[in-house]
């Protein structure tokens, strides 16, 4: 996925630098959603609110907790397979055409 900027949302750090207190106010205050700070013209950091970072750091815990959840339900439903659904590695190994022993 590709962020776009609009291009008041793109400095170069010498302009972030001069104008750091303006844009933080603007961040603070909404009028601005994020700021990328260029450095010989490569985007190299992304300035947003405490308030979007905390938002996105909620979100990312979230996904982390789902994704726990499905690996528990997955290692559960494994549970309750009864041995004779296993399949024994070699009958997997020559199924796909591995060599056991190169593992």
């Amino acid at each position: 996925m590709t962020v776009k900027y609009a291009p008041n949302e793109l400095l170069s750090i010498t302009d972030f630098t001069k104008k750091i207190a303006t844009i933080l106010k603007g961040i603070k205050e909404q009028s601005c959603e994020k700021v990328g700070i260029l450095k010989n013209n490569k985007l190299e950091a992304v300035v947003i609110s405490t308030d979007e970072y905390e938002r996105l750091k909620s979100l990312e815990e979230l996904f982390e907790t789902m994704e726990h959840q499905e690996i528990f339900e997955a290692v559960q439903a494994r549970k309750n397979t009864p041995l004779s659904s296993y399949v024994p590695f070699e009958e997997l190994a020559k199924k796909f055409n591995v060599d056991p022993k190169s593992l």
